[in-house]
């Protein structure tokens, strides 16, 4: 098949820095590309040509602008081309004109969460619209396929299931023996309120009244919000943790950061699609301390590959397990075998690529 992906208008192929939805795509599309043609168009950017090859990926880069903009330059290049099936992410705006575009083109959607599904994006009237046109609809967690269910229940049927992966050779875990000293805890995400920075802070706070051992944070993730990043430095301060600022770390340096933790702890407070960073934290060799919500249901179970909290809006609820797993050394490395094992079973980009290529094949007959 010749596979056509298009990149929603904001995201460069490949990241500059991050962006799960950008390192899906091109992770994806390059073991796409070892049984099939596969063509990208993202936006331009001044670091990258119009056109390049990444293991067998060709990426073309278009101006962009409004979405609606970049919508008619993705048009113009692609006008008179050929494609057996065209996978959009994340912009179900974009499915009606390419379906008019590529009459009797199967047409995908591929959502990596609800954002662009409802307020402030779209009314619940025209995301319906929009999605009744594409023929499959790929989410990346049973969750995120039951909420769109439930939103739209007239598309129910045409939801795949794709779980996103995790490249793990890069991600792999640490040889090195790690100095008995302070125990990192890590954090590896955008600096937003969901995200729940001051319940890990906090929970550290109390984790470290229960133990003499020292207890270091490590938060790698930049902000786009005015002054939230300062706000943290400054809790941070107030609690007296002991924390380092990375800033955003480039996705090609994290695995890095990953292999210096002891525990990574994601403490979302709210509904997590699928959560790419505790998979990345996994395969690292890490167990994991996360909200019991969304997809992160499906990627952490319970005291097997990590733990499982259910009132992640409480601090002492993640401050109980981060003291467990420190004062359980073979809890530890239990957790952190099983969590490597998992991601080799289930998490691989090998496996999402595999899936994706059984459902495009299917409506492409």
């Amino acid at each position: 098949m010749h596979i056509l992906i298009v990149a929603p208008e904001q995201i460069t192929v490949p990241p500059i820095l991050g962006g799960s939805v950008e390192i899906c795509i091109l992770a994806i599309a390059k073991k796409l590309a070892r049984s099939h043609r596969v063509t990208v168009v993202s936006r331009a950017h001044s670091r990258y040509p119009r056109h390049s090859v990444i293991d067998g990926v060709h990426i073309y880069r278009v101006p962009s602008g409004s979405p609606m903009k970049y919508l008619s330059h993705v048009k113009s290049f692609i006008k008179g081309k050929r494609f057996d099936v065209i996978q959009i992410d994340n912009r179900p705006r974009f499915v009606g004109p390419l379906k008019q575009l590529f009459k009797g083109t199967p047409v995908s959607l591929f959502l990596h969460s609800l954002t662009f599904v409802g307020a402030p994006f779209t009314s619940r009237a025209t995301a319906a619209k929009d999605l009744a046109k594409a023929d499959i609809i790929i989410a990346n967690s049973s969750s995120l396929k039951q909420q769109l269910s439930a939103r739209f229940p007239r598309i129910s049927g045409r939801i795949r299931k794709v779980w996103l992966g995790v490249d793990t050779n890069r991600f792999s875990p640490s040889r090195a023996n790690k100095p008995n000293k302070a125990f990192k805890v890590l954090f590896t995400g955008r600096l937003i309120p969901r995200k729940g920075v001051p319940v890990l802070l906090k929970a550290v706070k109390q984790a470290q009244s229960k133990t003499v051992r020292p207890i270091h944070v490590v938060i790698a993730g930049g902000s786009t919000r005015s002054g939230y990043m300062e706000s943290m430095r400054a809790l941070a301060r107030k609690l007296h943790v002991n924390t380092r600022f990375l800033g955003t770390v480039p996705h090609s340096r994290i695995h890095k950061v990953y292999r210096q933790a002891d525990v990574f702890v994601c403490p979302s407070q709210q509904h997590e699609a699928f959560g790419l960073v505790n998979v990345e934290a996994m395969s690292s060799g890490l167990p994991v301390i996360a909200s019991s919500n969304g997809g992160i249901k499906e990627i952490v179970r319970h005291n097997k590959n990590g733990i499982l909290v259910k009132d992640y809006r409480k601090p002492q609820a993640f401050a109980n397990a981060i003291v467990r797993l420190m004062n359980n050394k073979n809890l530890r490395n239990s957790m952190k075998r099983q969590a490597r094992k998992d991601c080799l079973a289930k998490f691989s980009w090998s496996a999402s690529a595999q899936r994706l290529s059984g459902v495009y094949s299917k409506i492409n007959r």
